[in-house]
């Protein structure tokens, strides 16, 4: 079972108000909004470097493919030149 869904079905709607009193309580109305754009740009960086790396790894799935392909067309020009090859010599 997932750990989310758990936590999820431990904690109702009073807990999370007195879990938001107690935050409330330790640091004060001030600090949170301050806590809260820390958050919010961890989470973006998060976002952009998860970005960042599926991009590259596309990037290089398609450069990989792309390398296969244009062998595999070679492979067939060299086959195609020696068959005619062949053909002219019989």
């Amino acid at each position: 079972m997932n750990i989310i869904t758990v936590l999820l079905g431990i904690i109702g709607g009073p807990e999370i108000i007195i879990i938001a009193i107690i935050i409330l309580v330790l640091f004060g109305g001030r600090k949170i909004p301050e806590l809260m754009r820390g958050l919010g740009k961890g989470v973006k960086e998060f976002k952009d470097a998860s970005k960042d790396t599926r991009d590259t790894f596309n990037k290089e799935k398609e450069d990989l493919e792309n390398s296969i392909n244009s062998e595999d067309e070679q492979k067939k020009e060299d086959n195609n030149k020696n068959d005619k090859e062949k053909e002219k010599k019989e």
